[in-house]
């Protein structure tokens, strides 16, 4: 038996069908998805930037770990400048998917520009220190103000161009 009449019309609630499938469509897109109120985007730059900062540690934990296994020595040698070099272009890219995927603008220049600031700051002033415990809890936070200094050279960025 057909959708149709006998007289080859369309039922008359067929524009209640049609709508009721298409609510259910959108619920069962909906499903995974859970709908909160937004959240400040200081917060989403400062905790990306703190989980940047544990992942840059980690990284870098890591690659001495391996260096020690393979050379007996946590020294890479001249493996040390790429590893740290894969490092920045691992945490870069995290971090900037990361503020892709919660909406923020300019993900991937934030990510960059908030690295390479930590990358600064741990150079010029941290170099001598790093291999002491509260390295652990200073890089990260580190990475967490400069993720806010790089969104707000962003912001300053996409003024001057406007």
């Amino acid at each position: 038996m057909s959708s149709e009449d006998e007289d080859g019309r369309m039922p008359a609630d067929l524009e209640a069908v049609l709508e009721a499938a298409d609510d259910e469509e959108a619920e069962e897109a909906d499903e995974g998805r859970y709908d909160a109120p937004p959240l400040p985007p200081a917060l989403i730059l400062a905790v990306v930037g703190l989980l940047s900062g544990f992942a840059t540690v980690a990284l870098v934990w890591l690659s001495e770990r391996g260096c020690e296994r393979v050379r007996d020595t946590s020294n890479c040698g001249a493996l040390g400048l790429p590893l740290l070099v894969l490092i920045v272009v691992v945490t870069i890219v995290l971090g900037g998917l990361a503020l892709s995927q919660l909406a923020m603008p300019h993900p991937r220049l934030v990510a960059f520009l908030g690295v390479a600031f930590m990358l600064l700051v741990v150079l010029a002033f941290l170099t001598d220190h790093l291999s002491s415990q509260w390295a652990l809890a200073v890089v990260p936070a580190l990475t967490a103000i400069t993720f806010l200094v790089a969104n707000l050279v962003a912001r300053l960025l996409e003024r001057a161009d406007a």
